[in-house]
């Protein structure tokens, strides 16, 4: 799944002027990106346990992924404003943990499928702590570079699409080193805005981060399991 544009706000406008209402932003937004994590993992765990997300064919799990996807965020974004905010978000990502037990599913059914997931989460936890910090490190304005990688990030939309009916290895790791790559730099985009004041909403600054992070880590996971997995 790629970002939404809502989730990447326009740069126009004055930075908010009071460093401490920046440091709250980011603070809500550090807290809340963590607290996702628990409805993502329970829906990854439901979806295994359960085998739902198996029940669905590629095909139809494709367009219940899309729909729900855009459609919480859509809900997300006029609801950011308001209490019903955050747990429309952290429904949200319960919903993309369900929608990441099928890759989880798989990688796990691997001889060595435990320590790729974990290899993946490490990997994803260690970009998220690089960009962090050379978010605090840079002082250029990033905002610039939004659109590129929101260009980029549809192109891997478009690409993933194509290579559901493809099915290419190849093309996935492809796919997959390119998201990691545009993702990571997304983390770095966008962390960059709320400490330079230019987002101030930390519903909205969260789901990006959100979204860059899980973009990541599926793409961590199955360049993983394609290239070291292990068959029992």
């Amino acid at each position: 799944m790629n970002n939404s544009p809502s989730a990447y706000p326009s740069s126009f406008g004055a930075p908010i002027a009071s460093a401490q209402e920046r440091n709250r932003v980011l603070r809500n937004t550090y807290w809340l990106l963590a607290l996702s994590m628990v409805p993502t993992m329970l829906g990854a765990w439901l979806g295994i346990s359960t085998g739902l997300s198996r029940a669905m064919s590629p095909g139809i799990s494709l367009v219940v992924f899309l729909g729900g996807a855009f459609g919480f965020m859509y809900a997300i974004e006029k609801t950011k404003d308001s209490a019903a905010g955050v747990p429309v978000l952290l429904a949200f990502t319960f919903f993309m943990g369900l929608m990441l037990s099928r890759l989880v599913g798989t990688v796990l059914g691997l001889s060595n499928g435990a320590s790729l997931v974990m290899t993946a989460f490490a990997g994803t936890g260690a970009i998220f702590l690089g960009m962090a910090s050379l978010s605090s490190i840079i002082k250029r304005d990033l905002s610039a570079m939004g659109k590129w990688l929101f260009i980029g990030a549809i192109l891997l939309l478009v690409a993933g699409i194509a290579n559901f009916f493809i099915q290419s290895s190849a093309l996935m790791m492809t796919l997959s080193i390119a998201a990691i790559g545009i993702f990571s730099a997304f983390i770095l985009h966008d962390l960059k805005r709320v400490k330079d004041g230019l987002e101030t909403n930390y519903i909205t600054a969260t789901l990006g981060v959100y979204l860059s992070l899980y973009n990541v880590f599926q793409a961590l996971l199955a360049l993983l399991g394609l290239a070291g997995g292990r068959d029992e």
